[in-house]
């Protein structure tokens, strides 16, 4: 979902190195896979394609941190939509 994110940080020897992939448009997610000694972040699209990617050596990733993006309830939704103008709410 749009807004969703991830951060990575990487040993980067003497320091460290964090990084970001963030899903920037409505419709995208992000995705975190290991495979065979290395980890991969992807942004992607409702229909599955591959938009960009991120891909570190997993012996080098101290810590992988999703960050997503608070999700509303649909009573939420509603009323954070109003009412016409001129509704009365006590009528």
């Amino acid at each position: 979902m749009k807004g969703d994110r991830v951060e990575i940080v990487v040993d980067a020897g003497d320091t460290t190195r964090t990084y970001e992939v963030t899903a920037g448009r409505a419709g995208r997610r992000v995705e975190t896979a290991v495979r065979r000694g290395v980890v991969e972040v992807s942004e992607v699209t409702r229909s599955g394609s591959v938009v960009r990617t991120a891909r570190f050596m997993a012996t080098r990733v101290l810590a992988l941190v999703e960050h997503p993006v608070p999700r509303e309830e649909p009573a939420e939704r509603e009323a954070r939509v109003g009412r016409p103008l001129g509704d009365d709410p006590e009528s």
